[in-house]
This record gives C-alpha cells, sequence and structure tokens, in this order.
C-alpha cells in the first residue's frame, strides 16, 4: 500500500510543490465559490480534488475510499460551515482551519496525528449534519450518521493494526445509526450541536482514549475509572438537563 501511495503522491520537485501548491489554493478557491452562492460547484470542487483515489487499478478504490473518507467527511463539513454563515470574518476562520487541516494534521502518519484526524472527522461531520440536512427524512440522518462513524472509527483502528478493525468499526456504526434514529423522534439541540452529535462525541473520544491508552500501555485501572466516570457523568448531564418537551418528529 505505501509503493501504491507513492505512485500518485508526489514527494519531491516540481511536481511536490505544484501538489502542495494546489492543496494550498483548495480551501480558497472553496471560500469565493461560497461567497459567489455556488455551493454545487464548491461541492463538486472538493470530491474532484480526490480524484486521485481513482488512479489505481480498480481493486485498490475501496482501500483509497476508506483512507480518504476522514479527508471528504472534513472538507464536505467545513463547506457548510463556511456556507451556513454570512460573516466573512468566519469563512476566513473556516478556510484557515482548512488549510491547517490540508497542511499540517491531514498528511500527518504518526498514530497521535491519525487518531486526531478520526477524532476531528467525527467531531465536525456529526455537527455539520443538520447544518446541511434540515428537515430530511430520518433514514437519511441514520445513514449518514453509520457513514461517518463507521468511517472515522475505520481510520483510527487502522493507525493500530486492529485485526478486527472492520468488526470494531461496524458496531460502532451501527450504534451510531441506532442512536440517530432513537434521539431522531425526540431531536434537540444544544445550540448548533445535536443531542445525538454530542452524545457520540462523548462516547467516541472516551472509548477512543480508552483503546488509544490501552494499545500504548498507558492504561491504568485508575485512568480507566476516571474516564469511564467522566464519560458516564457528563452523558446523565446531558439527558438529565435536556428539554423533554413536545419535541417529537
Amino acid at each position: 500500500m505505501e509503493l501504491l501511495t507513492s505512485k500518485i503522491r508526489p514527494t519531491r520537485g516540481f511536481a511536490h510543490a505544484f501538489h502542495l501548491s494546489f492543496i494550498a489554493l483548495l480551501p480558497l478557491v472553496i471560500f469565493v465559490l461560497v461567497r459567489i452562492e455556488l455551493f454545487g460547484v464548491a461541492l463538486v470542487a472538493i470530491l474532484l480534488s480526490k480524484w486521485r483515489m481513482f488512479a489505481v487499478r480498480p481493486h485498490h478504490w475501496m482501500p483509497h475510499i476508506r483512507t480518504n473518507a476522514v479527508d471528504i467527511i472534513v472538507g464536505l463539513s467545513l463547506l457548510v460551515f463556511m456556507s451556513n454563515t454570512v460573516s466573512m470574518s468566519w469563512q476566513i476562520f473556516w478556510v484557515v482551519l482548512y488549510e491547517i487541516w490540508l497542511l499540517v494534521i491531514k498528511p500527518g502518519t504518526s498514530l497521535p496525528m491519525v487518531s486526531l484526524q478520526a477524532v476531528i472527522a467525527q467531531g465536525i461531520g456529526l455537527t455539520s449534519v443538520f447544518l446541511f440536512f434540515e428537515d430530511a427524512p430520518l433514514a437519511l440522518y441514520v445513514a449518514i450518521y453509520w457513514f461517518i462513524a463507521y468511517f472515522s472509527a475505520r481510520h483510527f483502528l487502522a493507525s493500530f493494526d486492529e485485526p478486527h478493525a472492520q468488526i470494531i468499526a461496524s458496531q460502532w456504526g451501527f450504534f451510531a445509526a441506532a442512536l440517530m434514529w432513537i434521539s431522531g423522534h425526540w431531536l434537540l439541540f444544544f445550540g448548533v450541536v445535536a443531542q445525538p452529535a454530542l452524545i457520540l462525541s462523548i462516547l467516541g473520544y472516551g472509548l477512543g482514549g480508552l483503546y488509544y491508552l490501552h494499545e500504548t500501555d498507558r492504561l491504568s485501572r485508575l485512568v480507566r475509572r476516571q474516564i469511564t466516570v467522566v464519560m458516564l457523568t457528563l452523558i446523565i448531564v446531558i439527558l438529565a438537563f435536556s428539554d423533554w418537551g413536545d419535541k417529537a418528529i
């Protein structure tokens, strides 16, 4: 896989400089397209920027889709954030974050960086869903939540060479979809963040942290207990202070 990736990703010379220039230019192009209200074109531009996923033989497409899924999730989420405000200052803020993602975070291959990529993708991906899809069918929300949770988990687990990555990611995706289906009947928001996105983020980050510490031999019984207690406490607080009025849809 490393040899395959090196063939489609230039690492030196003019090709590398052109590649970095194109990456740095993409957020600016998206910004201009959003400012002139061409959201659809900006969406296509982000998807077309991933054309290299298919510059290999077809049987390699699925592994590349799994590898690039978090990048697509982050790019589309930042586009949604950018298009949901008319403030140029906020739009520039999202552009800067997109640049940092593309030039600093996304190229990282170390264990902490890959874990951070998965954390960011799931967090902003789940948050952006309801900003883009308003009054959509519940089945669509369920499907998108499964997609974001599954591919974020696969990306996270791949850095550990987890032999059961597909099974664990599938279970996490199913849990996210099930929680969305249940929560969707009493959809509540904390600001712009939907309750299921907040709950999944807390559980995902907590469980991911436990797994990370376990795999790096830094998980003690005390730390495990502390993380578990914090997760449960936050979930109880969210449920207790939610407005459970007539919110059924």
